[in-house]
């Protein structure tokens, strides 16, 4: 049976509990009648829990069906506490069924502010469970109280020995952080960088060596003192065994006698993460069943929030009092963050990287758009026809379309902020045990934009498979877009932090910025085009990436990001501009990452961590994966690398943030249906889910009692109840899921020019086509590379070839695609116009077509016939 010490661990690190001594024993006794020999004076219960004293033990029974723990208590009021006295509260309990004591000495009204917040497994055994606790303030009227709620079935739960008394030790938390030696727990790849981090008192160089599971030595040498690592406050050196690039498995460092955790060597390191990283939103799907055969049968799941009791269901939501008079169908979506929440900030930036991941392969030469396509990843969507990871982003879509306000009403055309419960719900709770009613919240300027953006970039992307919907899209963008603009200026409320976050932006410069690049990509046309070039944010890198990472609330680097890489009719040198501002960041969290005693690319100008850091760093990445595939610059791609060797245990906590990759990894994230830690019955996270990571603020009570003063980096708990620290989210994932895609393409990259052919001997330019399709009913996807292997630079370049059958070219990218009957004509965009002798464009468009179809197999590169593969 789990204790006290057990759950408030960090993989094995744990509170140290001083031993009860004699000057403790004499301390007064806060508790009245704890041995119950007195029967039930001084305690009280809920009515729905009625209380008897038997043999010593007071037990209470408790009904079937309680939502939320504080819905059966029993416990003890009018108890004094003294601020910076530390207490020692023990306790003995049995109960007829495993449950999770909510165990609580707090205010006894609210806000029910917490000195001890303690969550205990107790089972038919009696056990005895001890907590020391310090009190933060003077309090003559505190209450200890047991929150036994949240089961479906009906138990006795008994209670003996309690006892609260002064004069306790402080208790001090100890992370167990494991080896000093610290890598990336998943592995290298073989032809990227592989460092680590050594934490040692040494100031002068250590020996280290690489060996394989064998044992034997693959390579050797000095580690590279550091001195005071800031982000740990720990003296530390570096070591670099790139020159290693054999792949296996089972490799270890070792320095001065201390051994790493195993490690691979090789390619392909990456998949499985694509995929798991994405199947996070299925898993978090509302309104759906969660199936067993897409994800096993312990993270299967009813369907949340469809009108079966006891909940209330979302087909029919009203508002909070004062903010409407209608109700909306706001179905599906994904949750937000653990909890039961819906929110179009904070969800639009969630599904825009989701789009983004994909719109990626449709613009990014060597990547792997089959990887995601229909019947790829855990959708039950599969073979529809649309890519699946389309299919996931269109749940999340729909959802955040239908919080627009309906036309004819106050505010028409803006989008509510968020819907989510009434009251907040506690932990564990599935989503359809859910109880409470569901209200939608009001508008905000800062949501209407995250529906214009998404929407517009949604309208692209669905067009070649959902003509209809993707007009749907089209038109909620600019209605969004309208709307924000007679409305520029309303803003959430800070305060509206009841039964779900606030996720409020009081500047909202970059949402306008990012949805204008979307509608202008989408569309084409100069209202929007002049609305991206008129932003005060337009051409400032610091404004657009700030240093600290693109986040829910600083959003333009999505713009940018998108302008950058998706073809649009910015001039050329708009378009340079816009990508000097991405090369730019992507240079400065670079510099951070080679600095950085852990390899981090992340670099806060204060110093400090903000809650969910990992995000913020896998934000940087993105945009330095950005700049890799923009320019072929392995800098960025070696700080990307990095970057996710911290993730995945080359940090100063020796742990992997990403659940399932690792031998040490976060298992018990804040969450309300993935809750093993409160209740074994139900799982831990599933794997792929990145913890939000260290956080200075430490904003929740768990984090506070044990990580006073902590170094920026070590300021983390993986411990459910702390959500400053370890909360998973929608908009963590996103990144995840886009740099877990970026790094498996890294693996299939070929790395330069195919071609092995001669110019024509007359001067005209000989060349090389590879032409690949993925096919569906009635239409297909085409991905074209042509190389110039002559010996004159082409510019423009064009390619033309002719189809056999009656294939028709829709939409293009990359390139600029005509067709004439069955001839097709082939040029550049603005930014690729230009084919030197070596060089190689990739481009690719979708189309229809009807009963047997066959690839070109002839093509001409500027009047010169290519050899085709």
């Amino acid at each position: 049976m789990l204790g006290a010490a057990a759950l408030a661990g960090v993989l094995g690190g744990v509170l140290a509990v001083p031993a009860i001594g004699a000057e403790q024993d004499e301390a007064p006794e806060q508790i009245v009648n704890g041995d119950f020999s007195d029967g039930t004076t001084g305690w009280w219960w809920t009515e729905n829990a009625p209380g008897t004293v038997e043999d010593g033990r007071l037990c209470v029974e408790v009904p079937d069906d309680t939502a939320d723990p504080w819905d059966a208590i029993v416990g003890q009021d009018d108890l004094a506490l003294v601020a910076g006295e530390s207490y020692t509260l023990t306790y003995t309990a049995s109960s007829t069924l495993p449950i999770i004591s909510r165990t609580n000495v707090q205010l006894a009204e609210e806000p029910w502010t917490t000195d001890l917040a303690a969550a205990d497994l107790v089972g038919d055994t009696a056990e005895t469970h001890t907590h020391v606790f310090t009190a933060a303030a003077d309090n003559d009227a505190a209450q200890l109280a047991f929150q036994i709620g949240g089961g479906a079935e009906a138990y006795t739960f008994c209670l003996q020995d309690v006892s609260l008394r002064g004069g306790a030790e402080p208790p001090t938390y100890e992370p167990d952080t494991g080896s000093p030696v610290r890598v990336n727990q998943v592995g290298y790849l073989s032809d990227g960088p592989k460092t680590g981090t050594v934490v040692t008192d040494s100031v002068a160089p250590l020996a280290w060596s690489l060996r394989d599971a064998d044992g034997t030595e693959r390579a050797s040498g000095n580690t590279v003192p550091v001195g005071e690592d800031p982000t740990s406050r720990e003296n530390v050196h570096t070591f670099d065994f790139s020159g290693m690039t054999e792949p296996g498995e089972g490799f270890t460092v070792t320095v001065e006698g201390e051994t790493s955790v195993p490690f691979a060597i090789g390619e392909g390191l990456y998949s499985t993460l694509r995929t798991d990283a994405l199947a996070y939103f299925y898993h978090n799907r509302s309104g759906i069943e969660i199936e067993a055969d897409l994800v096993g049968e312990e993270y299967a799941r009813p369907a949340g929030h469809v009108g079966v009791a006891p909940n209330q269901g979302d087909y029919e939501v009203p508002c909070a009092p004062g903010v409407c008079d209608y109700s909306l169908d706001v179905s599906g979506g994904w949750y937000d963050a653990g909890d039961h929440g819906k929110y179009v900030v904070n969800g639009g930036i969630s599904v825009a990287q989701v789009m983004a991941t994909y719109e990626r392969t449709l613009t990014t030469e060597g990547t792997g758009g089959e990887a995601l396509g229909d019947g790829k990843l855990r959708v039950p969507e599969g073979g529809n026809g649309v890519p699946d990871i389309l299919d996931e982003a269109r749940w999340q879509m729909d959802f955040m379309m239908r919080m627009q306000v309906p036309e004819g009403e106050p505010l028409a055309g803006m989008a509510h902020h968020k819907m989510h419960d009434r009251a907040w719900t506690g932990l564990p709770l599935l989503p359809h045990r859910d109880p409470q009613p569901r209200e939608l919240r009001p508008p905000s300027t800062a949501a209407t934009l995250n529906l214009a953006a998404s929407s517009a970039q949604c309208a692209r992307l669905f067009e070649p498979y959902d003509a209809d919907f993707a007009a749907q899209c089209l038109e909620t963008a600019r209605t969004s877009w309208a709307a924000a603009q007679a409305n520029p200026a309303r803003y959430a409320d800070p305060n509206d932090g009841q039964g779900g976050g606030a996720y409020s932006d009081r500047n909202v410069t970059d949402e306008f910025y990012w949805a204008a690049a979307e509608l202008f990509i989408t569309t084409g046309e100069n209202t929007f085009r002049q609305a991206v070039l008129d932003s005060p944010l337009h051409g400032d890198t610091d404004a657009v990436f700030p240093r600290g990472g693109m986040s829910w609330a600083d959003t333009a680097g999505l713009g940018a990001l998108s302008l950058a890489t998706v073809p649009n009719d910015l001039t050329e040198g708009q378009l340079a501009g816009v990508r000097a501002m991405v090369t730019e960041a992507a240079d400065g969290y670079a510099a951070d990452s080679v600095a950085a005693a852990y390899g981090v690319p992340y670099a806060p100008s204060d110093g400090s961590y903000v809650w969910g850091s990992n995000s913020q760093v896998l934000n940087n990445m993105v945009v330095m994966a950005t700049a890799h595939d923009l320019t072929g610059d392995v800098t960025y791609r070696d700080s990307v690398l990095r970057g996710m060797d911290y993730l995945l245990g080359r940090n100063p906590l020796n742990l992997s943030y990403i659940t399932g990759y690792g031998e040490r990894y976060a298992k018990n994230q804040h969450h309300r249906h993935w809750a093993n830690q409160l209740d074994p019955s139900l799982p831990n996270p599933a794997p792929g889910s990145v913890a939000g990571g260290p956080n200075s603020s430490i904003q929740d009570p768990v984090a506070q009692e044990r990580l006073q003063g902590c170094a920026p980096a070590m300021c983390y708990v993986d411990h459910i109840e702390s959500w400053a620290t370890n909360e998973i989210t929608i908009n963590w994932n996103a990144p995840l899921s886009w740099v877990a895609s970026y790094l498996d393409d890294l693996d299939s990259e070929d790395g330069g020019d195919n071609g092995d052919g001669g110019d024509n001997g007359d001067g005209a330019s000989a060349c090389q086509v590879t032409y690949a399709t993925d096919r569906w009913s009635g239409g297909f996807t085409a991905h074209v590379s042509v190389t110039n292997t002559g010996t004159q630079e082409l510019s423009p370049w064009e390619l033309t070839w002719s189809f056999a059958d009656d294939q028709r070219v829709t939409h293009a990218w990359s390139a600029e695609v005509r067709q004439n009957g069955r001839d097709v004509v082939a040029g550049p965009v603005s930014w690729n116009s230009t084919l030197p002798p070596g060089g190689t464009v990739s481009f690719g468009f979708n189309g229809t077509s009807t009963g047997t179809v066959a690839d070109p197999a002839a093509f001409s590169l500027n009047s010169a016939t290519c050899r085709a593969e």
